[in-house]
């Protein structure tokens, strides 16, 4: 079998889901200015994103093997583009436009949870060799998707007029309509033999899984606060323009993000995936206090972009893990793990939106704030190497 389709239409979906996680908080200020939505408000549009996406890796664990792997991701990509055209035409619609935003955002989170779930294990279920380092370059491709959202909208503001966002939703919503025709025809395996992987409670007797959820929940809150804030944090309290700001903060993190991702997607096999996470928890760390209290912009916007390279390995890396220590983890251990990376990313941005709206709409002390995920991460990191040697893995 093809089993490269199945590849395409899988990065294709973590394209589809760098779309739904990073073209609207290119408009929060958008929102804030045009329809008087308050910062903390704001702040909920990306908690909503990743508590629905929450909700989906729960439901995902119970019941994507009895509907089936197909039939949900190419669901997921409906659901996306319903998402993105609803975000156009919602706000206009609804009593209070703050409603239509959430809807939206509620549906498109839907397909990207799903998305979220199920492209990982498909991807494990391929017969590849170096499945970590085919893990991080799938990973890779949310990072590229989100260039291409973040360069391509700027120019098209830049072009067109940031008035016409509305537009360009509807635009972006054509990407997950074609790719449900990929889902629908390329080979899709199961991760398990049988098609049945571990219970929900089996996995939490495993020691090493809740430090695993730690990790992820750390990884979301360290990549997503900075990550959802970048573009409002270079625009307010860098004072660059907004097609600069857009550039030099968002964009220039998914490409260092991406980099690391790729970089560990070749040469993956060679280096100590334990190290290279504690190493790189500890660049995350210095790259947050450099960012919250840098007080030239250059700083603050290096810190910004090497926060990117810092998280990047984090996420696939977790999966990898849990992948090679307990295998037959199947849909509920990736389900589970999801749903750890979308509570840090729902936690971690509101964490710094609310704090930088009672600083004074100061979104540096935010930023200072959320100092203390990479911190935990590096921790959760080295437990789980003392819990892997200790058990011989």
């Amino acid at each position: 079998m093809n089993y490269r389709k199945t590849l395409i239409a899988c990065y294709m979906g973590f394209v589809t889901q760098a779309i739904a996680a990073n073209f609207a908080p290119l408009l929060f200020l958008t929102f804030h200015k045009s329809y008087a939505i308050p910062l903390g408000k704001i702040a909920l549009i990306s908690s909503v994103f990743f508590i629905t996406q929450l909700i989906v890796d729960i439901l995902c664990a119970r019941f994507a093997d009895v509907i089936g792997y197909r039939k949900c991701v190419m669901g997921s990509q409906l659901l996306s583009a319903i998402g993105l055209v609803g975000l156009a035409f919602l706000p206009q619609i609804t009593p209070d436009p703050f409603t239509g935003i959430i809807i939206s955002t509620i549906l498109y989170a839907i397909g990207s949870g799903l998305t979220e779930v199920l492209v990982s294990p498909i991807v494990e279920a391929c017969p590849f060799d170096h499945k970590e380092a085919a893990m991080s370059l799938l990973h890779s491709f949310y990072c590229w998707g989100a260039v291409g959202v973040i360069l391509l909208s700027t120019l098209f503001f830049s072009l067109f007029g940031i008035e016409n966002w509305k537009v360009l939703s509807c635009i972006w919503a054509v990407i997950p309509l074609c790719n449900v025709f990929n889902f629908a025809v390329c080979p899709i395996e199961h991760p398990t033999e049988d098609g049945k992987g571990s219970s929900i409670g089996s996995l939490l007797k495993v020691p090493l899984f809740w430090l695993a959820i730690l990790l992820m929940i750390c990884a979301g809150a360290s990549e997503l606060s900075m990550a959802q804030w970048a573009s409002a944090f270079a625009e307010s309290a860098l004072g660059l323009s907004k097609s600069m700001g857009d550039i030099a903060g968002p964009c220039m993190f998914a490409v260092t993000m991406g980099i690391s991702r790729s970089l560990y997607g070749k040469y993956g096999e060679k280096l100590d995936l334990m190290k290279f996470m504690i190493g790189s928890g500890s660049l995350c760390l210095g790259c947050y206090i450099i960012a919250s209290l840098a007080q030239i912009p250059l700083a603050g916007l290096a810190g910004c972009m090497i926060c990117g390279f810092s998280v990047g390995i984090m996420w696939p890396g977790t999966i990898s893990i849990c992948s090679a220590n307990i295998p037959l983890g199947g849909t509920a251990m990736f389900a589970l793990l999801s749903m750890a990376g979308d509570l840090g990313g729902a936690l971690g941005p509101a964490i710094v939106g609310n704090i930088s709206q009672n600083a004074g709409d100061d979104i540096q002390k935010g930023l200072l704030a959320g100092c203390a995920f990479p911190v935990v991460l590096v921790v959760s990191v080295l437990f789980v190497k003392k819990l892997s040697r200790s058990s011989g893995a």
